[in-house]
């Protein structure tokens, strides 16, 4: 990803937030671990897009009530874990927006991602496998809404928050 690029996640509640930040910083690998815990719906959108994204998602933000979602248990990513969610309302919110972007996405955001939060990423298939022993069974499916979505920029290793546009309709 080059330096630069934006970012479209959406945003988790609060107290769903909090936790899964906290799995994050528990079992992610310190060194790597620069981010709190977040759903990317684009990974890299060319920066040049940023004004008339701004302006997209404004409009669409504030016509959309929070997103239906839920969180449906762990998700094994082979070298890592994450907590996997399912929500077709984000992601048809995410389908027109990769539409109105057609043409300016890179490969991976062309596709329509899997959802989820990871919680540990990069490290032996063998230590994800053991994470996800020890959290089976503590991981409670639950309902929850997508208060808004929010836009970062990548710098190389933390983001920077750009702007939050809060689902208002």
């Amino acid at each position: 990803m080059s330096d630069g690029a934006l970012i479209l996640t959406a945003e988790l509640p609060p107290e769903l937030h909090r936790w899964a930040t906290d799995l994050r910083t528990a079992h992610f690998p310190p060194e790597r671990n620069h981010l709190e815990a977040h759903v990317t719906l684009f990974h890299a959108i060319p920066p040049q897009c940023e004004d008339e994204l701004r302006r997209l998602l404004a409009r669409e933000a504030g016509g959309i009530a929070p997103i239906r979602a839920r969180l449906e248990g762990l998700m094994p990513l082979g070298s890592g874990t994450a907590l996997k969610l399912t929500s077709p309302g984000i992601l048809d919110l995410r389908d027109a927006i990769a539409e109105h972007l057609h043409g300016l996405l890179t490969a991976q955001d062309q596709h329509r991602p899997r959802l989820h939060v990871t919680i540990q990423n990069k490290v032996a298939p063998k230590e994800a496998k053991a994470l996800q022993a020890q959290l089976t069974g503590t991981i409670e499916p639950r309902d929850f809404a997508f208060p808004g979505l929010a836009l970062h920029r990548y710098r190389g290793g933390p983001w920077d928050f750009v702007r939050r546009f809060a689902f208002r309709g």
